[in-house]
């Protein structure tokens, strides 16, 4: 179950309200360092862009591949661990603006995660350590720490314990070709 906080409105839906929800300037300030960060080729300045001007937490080591795209509105909401992969073109969204109601919520990543690219993950989700997102995933639920997933909706393919076993297989075969 995703975690964000519910706000209503009234009259016209909720994106024509977005200024009253977030400062103007505070999303022109986003939209200058996000655009410099998709682009930047080096990481560390990347990683450095983010935690500075937009308040991310983001661990050592964390790659951000070429165009992710973290929310413009709300990056602070966003955390991700040490030594992870956020593949090319996935967005990170920590917002919501439907017709009715926008909803917030925090976005965490953990450590040692791998996202394959053009992955969307939605407000309110937390990946735990170790797991993996195929490519072209819709995250809207939490993923289980190293358990692999993918689809859209996401689903699990495999707990940790199934890849853990497949990874064992798989070096007992590697091992017996080896002799």
């Amino acid at each position: 179950m995703r975690k964000t906080n519910r706000y209503t409105v009234q009259h016209a839906n909720s994106l024509w309200q977005i200024y009253q929800t977030v400062p103007f300037m505070k999303v022109m300030k986003n939209f200058v360092f996000i655009q410099l960060g998709r682009y930047t080729p080096f990481l560390s300045v990347k990683n450095w862009l983010y935690r500075t001007f937009l308040r991310m937490k983001v661990g050592d080591k964390t790659a951000f591949a070429l165009m992710v795209m973290p929310d413009i509105m709300f990056p602070e909401k966003i955390a991700v661990g040490s030594n992870s992969i956020i593949g090319y073109n996935t967005t990170i969204l920590a917002h919501e603006y439907l017709i009715k109601e926008y909803r917030i919520g925090k976005v965490i990543i953990g450590d040692g995660v791998m996202i394959g690219a053009n992955t969307t993950i939605l407000p309110g989700v937390t990946i735990g350590n170790g797991a993996v997102v195929s490519s072209a995933t819709l995250v809207n639920q939490n993923v289980p720490p190293g358990a692999f997933v993918g689809g859209n909706p996401m689903q699990v393919i495999y707990t940790k314990e199934e890849m853990d076993k497949r990874m064992s297989e798989k070096k007992d075969g590697m091992s017996r070709e080896d002799r």
